[in-house]
């Protein structure tokens, strides 16, 4: 699918639909916010392939990267993997909030108790691409876009002997045809796209493909590392959203999607904070906690049904 420049959105990959002009959106139990947790596993290489296309505040974000290996930076990441995630995980456990899990092809291969432990769960394992060092680009050809694309998929379905339902791109990224791609792979879902407070479906020439929006502004490493709040502000960002949210879906179902990283959420001095946001969000009426793969269903069920 090609981009061209004309009035409107250039490009063809959804419908544009205005919240106050859709019918009403129901959650199963009349809830009104449908709350998902994407909780992001990725690993980042010493060493990316030669040619490989990573975001430029991966490394600081001052976006500057030293023509040298930096211990800091790959054991910053890997912290996420054998300390923050299982205090994030209790954290959701305690709230009463399913995870859905991000895992890149690198972390399925390489981190094999974490892979164990999460599958025993039962948790929702979705494809996060093959690592955050190695980004989908529009400098791949189709073919090499299909091919990662795959890769992704299988080292996922090696671990849990399923295909994931759904897809997060590193960093968010995409090329033009990457939903197209997507959808042929079999792919239901994908969070990669955050101009909504619902689901909506993509157009696809092949297979069936939703975007489950997230909320940008609200992804920790986005606020807490790139923007630079400090972890109070930002666990009241996270009440405060929730509170708008709830208000607005008096009139129609809302999702509220966070996207939250070990390494950032699982430090010792933050965890508390969103454990209080959390807690603050689930203690209120008609909340449905729920995976990515659920909401999407329930959404489809009620577009058949209007």
């Amino acid at each position: 699918m090609t981009t061209e420049r004309r009035a409107g959105m250039d490009h063809e990959h959804y419908e544009w639909s205005p919240m106050v002009e859709r019918p009403r959106l129901k959650w199963p139990g009349n809830a009104r916010v449908a709350l998902c947790v994407i909780v992001g596993l990725e690993h980042v290489e010493w060493i990316p392939p030669k040619g490989s296309v990573r975001a430029p505040n991966l490394y600081s974000h001052l976006a500057m990267q030293r023509p040298i290996v930096e211990p800091w930076l790959v054991s910053y990441r890997d912290y996420g993997h054998r300390i923050g995630i299982f205090r994030v995980l209790e954290v959701l456990e305690k709230n009463g909030i399913p995870p859905t899990i991000s895992v890149d092809a690198m972390t399925a291969r390489h981190y094999g108790y974490l892979m164990r432990h999460l599958v025993e769960h039962r948790y929702e394992l979705i494809a996060h691409g093959i690592s955050a060092s190695r980004m989908i680009s529009s400098r791949m050809s189709e073919e090499e876009e299909r091919a990662y694309i795959a890769e992704s998929i299988a080292a996922v379905r090696d671990v849990t002997g399923r295909s994931p339902p759904g897809w997060a791109g590193p960093e968010y990224g995409e090329s033009t045809r990457t939903p197209q791609l997507l959808a042929e792979a079999g792919i239901r879902y994908v969070c990669d796209w955050c101009n909504d407070e619902q689901p909506y479906r993509m157009k696809t020439a092949k297979g069936e493909l939703y975007a489950l929006p997230s909320m940008l502004e609200l992804d920790d490493v986005f606020a807490l590392r790139d923007r630079q709040f400090r972890v109070d502000e930002y666990c009241g960002q996270l009440k405060e959203a929730f509170d708008v949210i709830y208000r607005d879906s008096e009139k129609s179902g809302r999702v509220l999607v966070l996207n939250v990283h070990p390494w950032v959420m699982g430090q010792p001095f933050r965890i508390d904070f969103l454990d209080e946001a959390l807690r603050h969000m689930v203690q209120r009426q008609s909340v449905w906690c729920v995976s990515g793969s659920e909401i999407i269903e329930a959404y489809r069920r009620c577009v058949q049904a209007q």
